[in-house]
């Protein structure tokens, strides 16, 4: 895959009607932290198409990018936020929840959790939460640039387990530094998008 041409075209809020995109769709759904806006530049080989913030929990929309005309990477709101008070992480849901369920166009969730440390409750729950919605998430291993490369194996099997994931569940780990992990997800991407094939 070759990134000619991103542009951000749709912003969805709490009210906001979902577009009726005719393209294919993958999502990116991760905890406020987890480097989702990084990974997103470095995927899409900008170096602000995401807004990255000291603040995390920045992020309350979903976000459309439409990539080369051929396909849309949707950012969902990052979750886990404590600092945001139950109406709004309740409110957050609900908007995620009815684009899982709405669109006709996604092919794939991709799931971020920290490579560094062993999934969360809210990592947990989010995993469970889009399978209960229909997908079985591709998991992505982020900030792993931050390990040892002889501890990478270990934190990978931990995040498996904590995770509790489907026997033959992807897990790919990622650096937005080194860009390290973006070839292969590229690969991934080229092959779900022309499969053309949902994992509904």
């Amino acid at each position: 895959m070759i990134i000619k041409d991103v542009s951000l075209e749709t912003v969805c809020g709490v009210t906001s009607k979902l577009p009726q995109n005719t393209l294919p769709e993958v999502a990116f759904a991760g905890k406020s932290n987890v480097g989702k806006s990084s990974l997103i530049n470095a995927v899409m080989n900008r170096k602000s198409l995401a807004r990255t913030s000291a603040q995390p929990g920045k992020t309350q929309t979903i976000n459309f990018y439409n990539v080369n005309g051929a396909f849309y990477l949707v950012d969902l709101p990052g979750y886990g936020y404590t600092r945001a008070n139950e109406e709004i992480r309740a409110s957050w849901g609900r908007m995620v929840e009815r684009y899982l369920r709405s669109s006709g166009q996604l092919k794939a969730v991709f799931l971020l959790v920290d490579i560094r440390h062993d999934p969360s409750a809210n990592d947990r729950k989010m995993y469970e939460w889009i399978l209960h919605n229909g997908y079985e998430p591709i998991i992505i291993a982020t900030k792993l640039d931050k390990v040892n490369r002889s501890q990478v194996s270990k934190q990978v099997n931990a995040i498996r387990q904590g995770l509790q994931v489907k026997k033959g569940t992807i897990i790919l780990p990622f650096s937005a530094q080194t860009k390290q992990g973006r070839e292969e997800l590229y690969e991934l991407l080229d092959r779900l998008l022309l499969l053309g094939e949902s994992q509904e």
